[in-house]
């Protein structure tokens, strides 16, 4: 039987409620798990596309009560006065539960005019907007957690903004220091913004799967795609970044952002990059 929960703010005990039996909320959203792209901090999402997250369940984030042991029989039913204290709602729609997280714009408490035979007006009732698409789904067949936007739900699964890793100021210090960058104007950790530090770390785990032999061809791409805007010696093989910006072409030249278009031979750089199997 499909049910919808809520996530009361401020229980610690039992703090999910049976708000209503035998219903789904959302439209089933089906989709090919496989197709969904593996959370990327970086990655400009297209506007039907899904991030993922495998094996969920075995996550620090993960959420026990949301499983394949799920029993309906644990779960009190909501009161009236716990109403304006739900904090997100689980729809339980067959082996899958859909997540929507509640903001205080999505509660109404206000007189409304009806549409239906005939026009009739309501007064005051305490009302919850529902989205047309859920914040988050998890399969529990696949084990896979989709979603759109971490920041949106990162209170109902707390802890998974450790998948938006930024670089440390160590590590921030480190990557500066490697051999193909020579800092100038200044130009020092303390400066390096926040989406760079994002970049940063996404970089480094780049360089730790190069050879010698990638790094020395990475250092020729670069220069190849950014000779105008990239003061390159050839004699030491390093960079000058004197600027956040130089350093942000640098970070896109290790993810292989740039490429050239196979008509017209436009240079272009790629906003966002998903890998063809």
């Amino acid at each position: 039987m499909d049910h919808v929960l809520v996530r009361v703010k401020g229980l610690r005990k039992k703090p999910y409620r049976k708000l209503i039996s035998d219903y789904k909320l959302f439209e089933t959203v089906d989709i090919d798990v496989s197709t969904c792209i593996t959370y990327n901090p970086d990655h400009n999402l297209d506007e039907d596309a899904w991030f993922k997250v495998e094996q969920f369940s075995q996550q620090p984030f993960s959420i026990g009560n949301f499983n394949s042991h799920y029993d309906s029989k644990n779960y009190d039913d909501l009161t009236k006065e716990q109403f304006n204290k739900i904090a997100y709602i689980v729809s339980v729609q067959g082996d899958d539960f859909y997540f929507q997280k509640m903001t205080s714009s999505l509660f109404i408490k206000r007189k409304t005019v009806v549409f239906g035979e005939v026009a009739k007006v309501e007064e005051s009732t305490n009302r919850l907007v529902i989205n047309s698409t859920p914040d988050a789904i998890y399969f529990t067949v696949s084990d896979t957690l989709i979603f759109r936007n971490l920041v949106t739900i990162s209170s109902i699964f707390p802890g998974i903004d450790i998948l938006y890793k930024e670089a440390t100021k160590e590590e921030v210090k480190e990557f500066l220091g490697e051999s193909f960058i020579e800092l100038a104007n200044e130009y020092n950790v303390e400066k390096v913004s926040k989406p760079n530090r994002k970049r940063v770390a996404l970089a480094m785990a780049t360089l730790e799967t190069m050879s010698a032999a990638d790094r020395a061809s990475m250092l020729t791409y670069i220069e190849s795609y950014c000779e105008q805007k990239l003061k390159f010696d050839h004699t030491s093989s390093k960079f000058e970044i004197s600027t956040d910006d130089e350093l942000k072409l640098l970070l896109y030249g290790i993810e292989k952002r740039f490429y050239t278009t196979y008509d017209g031979h436009e240079r272009r750089l790629a906003n966002s990059v998903q890998p063809l199997n």
